[in-house]
């Protein structure tokens, strides 16, 4: 659906009005396209004394091809490694990197802040520094979003160095447009990072999609495609007509199933019997009313669709030895998992759950050398938004750092980042693709 206030207040004659009345007005947003460089300009780097990243920064950017920004001029992102920062006192580093440098951002800009977790930062006074980081990136995306850029805070373990890649190439490039105040823990690669085509790094990869039929589950079959994976979309049979238009489209294949049957969980093992490396838990619904309302079959079916369901997937891919090493598990979960929405109890309790599940199997799906995250969207522009009322429909828009909605491609480059076989260190993360929304910040 399309934004019609973006469009008008951004009209020529119309946006030095709504500049004089103080309107919001968002910017048009930079998103990818093949081919393209992962930063399309100038950076301009800096770092406090005794950084941990002064070598690893440097050979990234070299690897990406970026040109560097000087003394002066603009530069399209900022990076600030701030390992170093052992003290509160020496968070002034902050102050004096970005005070010049700020000003020098283009349009659909990027910054990212590089820490380390507070837990591994070696004492009480060096995690109480590295902590502030975290005000620090989410008071800075929202200074800098009605421009269109964005703000990260990238916490690196120790001896996690050579793990920037692949999340980095996502959140300096136009395919993080929609991802900004957020924090993204690196580790440890839970199994050898292999070396890929990073403009079809799932080359040769068989990926799972459950919901694909339109909207974002179709965004993310077609972006799994596009990096050159195998897909298998997968929905209801009702629906299979829609998913097969969608799958025919990206030479993948279309897999009618009711994911709350009992024998779907043995279906889906049979079916990727030579294994899987991919497994993206789309699907999902909504059955809205306020606890006093709420019959408990409603209740029911919703969570076994959003949650019991993927818990028995993973359960029985997992149990069959199917998911390959350094195989993938990707869950969408909802802002309304994390900020709670009024007549949604049932909703985002499956959206907290999924959440959960993620942070609890992380460290099992470490010791089988894969991962598992998930992307925590916010308002995209579907065909079930475009059905709000105007009221709710603006303010979900409004309320964000960037001042407009998402498209289901933002949720789906962010999936494809989790799913990188180069995204070997990310693990147990949840990412917000939702503008900054305030909701929940």
């Amino acid at each position: 659906m399309s934004d019609r206030y973006s469009q008008v207040v951004n009209a020529p004659v119309v946006s030095a009005i709504a500049r004089q009345l103080g309107l919001p007005r968002p910017a048009e947003l930079d998103r990818y396209r093949p081919g393209a460089p992962v930063v399309s300009g100038p950076v301009l780097t800096g770092s406090a004394p005794g950084g941990r990243l002064d070598r690893a920064l440097p050979a990234f950017l070299d690897r990406i091809k970026a040109e560097r920004a000087g003394g002066e001029g603009r530069a399209k992102a900022l990076v600030f490694d701030a390992t170093g920062i052992a003290d509160s006192t020496e968070l002034v580093e902050l102050q004096r990197f970005f005070y010049p440098g700020v000003g020098r951002l283009l349009r659909s800009g990027r910054v990212v802040v590089l820490g380390t977790p507070a837990a591994e930062a070696g004492s009480p006074r060096a995690a109480t520094a590295q902590r502030a980081l975290e005000g620090f990136t989410r008071s800075l995306a929202k200074e800098i979003g009605a421009r269109g850029s964005t703000a990260q805070l990238v916490l690196v373990s120790p001896g996690a160095e050579d793990q920037l890649d692949s999340t980095l190439r996502f959140l300096l490039s136009p395919r993080s447009a929609y991802v900004s105040g957020q924090v993204v823990r690196i580790g440890v690669g839970v199994a050898p990072r292999p070396a890929i085509d990073w403009e079809r790094p799932l080359q040769g990869k068989v990926a799972l999609v459950t919901g694909a039929s339109r909207g974002i589950g179709a965004a993310i079959a077609q972006t799994l495609a596009r990096d050159g994976a195998e897909v298998v979309g997968l929905d209801l049979p009702q629906a299979v007509d829609e998913l097969r238009r969608v799958t025919a489209d990206i030479g993948g294949e279309a897999f009618g199933l009711d994911i709350a049957a009992d024998d779907a969980p043995g279906r889906i093992a049979e079916r990727f019997a030579d294994g899987i490396d991919v497994v993206v838990h789309n699907a999902g619904i909504t059955r809205d009313r306020t606890i006093a309302k709420m019959p408990e079959e409603r209740w029911a079916q919703l969570m076994e669709i959003n949650l019991s369901s993927e818990e028995r997937i993973d359960d029985a891919l997992l149990e069959g030895g199917l998911l390959a090493t350094n195989g993938r598990i990707v869950c969408v979960s909802s802002m309304s998992g994390i900020a709670g929405n009024s007549g949604q109890t049932n909703y985002a309790a499956s959206k907290a759950g999924v959440i959960g599940m993620v942070e609890a199997m992380a460290p099992e799906l470490a010791e089988r050398g894969a991962t598992i995250n998930a992307v925590a969207p916010g308002f995209i522009e579907t065909k079930m938004t475009a059905a709000m009322p105007i009221g709710p429909r603006e303010a979900g828009r409004r309320l964000a750092s960037l001042s407009q909605g998402g498209l289901p491609i933002d949720v789906a480059e962010t999936i494809a980042w989790f799913a990188s076989p180069a995204s070997t260190g990310v693990n147990g993360n949840t990412v917000r693709v939702c503008g900054q929304s305030l909701l929940g910040a």
